[in-house]
C-alpha cells in the first residue's frame, strides 16, 4: 500500500498514460517495420526465427521472450517494476493488431517510408516507456542496468546489443535486409536522444533555469 500511495503522488496518471502509450507504440513501430518488408530489427529477426523453428505466432514469440530475457536481469540486480510487467504483456499484442490492421504497401518509396517510420518511431517509443520511470522493459533493461553497473554510454551498449541479438536471430532463421542495418546504425543514437527528452522528472524535483544558474552558491 506504501508503495502504490508514493506512485499517485509522483505523476502516476501521466507516467502510467505515457508508458502504455509508449508500449503501443513500440508495437506499432515493429509492425510497419514488419510490412515494410525491407528487414526486421535485430530483435525481431530473432522473434522471426524462433517462431520459424517452433511454429509460435510472431506475438506469442515476443511476449515469451521478453519472460526469458528478465532472467538475464538476476546478476544485473535490477528489479522489474510496473513498467516491466507491462511491457512483456502489451507489445506482443501491440504488433499482432498492428501488423492486421495495417497495409502492405506495395511500391518502394512506400515501404521506405514504413521502414524509416517505424525506426525513429522505435527510438521515440523506447524514450517514452522508459522516460515514465516506472521500470525498464526486459531487454532495454539490459542496457540500462549494464550501464548503471558498469558505466558507458547509453548509445555503445544498446548498439552492442543489437548486433549481438541479431546474429542470433540470423543463425535461427531470421530475414535480415536493409531495414535491419538501418536499425541497428540508429536506434542507439535515437534511444540516446529521446530517453532524457521524454523522461519525467520527480514530483517536486527542481527544474534548472536562468534564474537558478545566475543565483550564487551559498558560501
Amino acid at each position: 500500500m506504501a508503495v502504490l500511495s508514493k506512485l499517485r503522488g509522483d505523476r502516476f496518471g501521466r507516467r502510467f498514460t505515457q508508458l502504455q502509450l509508449g508500449l503501443v507504440a513500440y508495437g506499432l513501430s515493429m509492425a510497419l517495420m514488419i510490412e515494410s518488408e525491407l528487414g526486421l530489427d535485430p530483435w525481431d529477426v530473432f522473434h522471426q526465427g524462433v517462431a520459424a523453428r517452433t511454429g509460435l505466432g510472431f506475438g506469442t514469440v515476443v511476449i515469451l521472450t521478453g519472460a526469458a530475457v528478465l532472467l538475464a536481469w538476476i546478476p544485473l540486480r535490477q528489479r522489474p517494476g510496473l513498467g516491466t510487467v507491462s511491457n512483456v504483456l502489451v507489445i506482443g499484442v501491440a504488433v499482432d493488431v498492428a501488423t492486421w490492421l495495417l497495409p502492405t504497401p506495395q511500391h518502394l518509396a512506400a515501404r521506405a517510408a514504413f521502414l524509416l517510420g517505424g525506426v525513429v518511431l522505435n527510438g521515440a517509443a523506447t524514450g517514452l516507456y522508459i522516460g515514465a520511470r516506472l521500470g525498464p522493459g526486459p531487454r532495454d533493461g539490459l542496457m540500462t542496468g549494464y550501464v548503471a553497473r558498469r558505466g558507458g554510454s547509453v548509445r555503445v551498449v544498446r548498439t552492442v546489443i543489437e548486433v549481438a541479438v541479431l546474429a542470433g536471430g540470423w543463425l535461427l532463421g531470421g530475414t535480415v535486409g536493409v531495414g535491419t542495418v538501418v536499425y541497428a546504425l540508429l536506434i542507439g543514437p535515437l534511444a540516446h536522444r529521446f530517453i532524457p527528452l521524454f523522461t519525467i522528472a520527480p514530483a517536486g524535483a527542481a527544474v534548472s533555469g536562468p534564474a537558478d544558474r545566475r543565483r550564487p552558491a551559498p558560501a
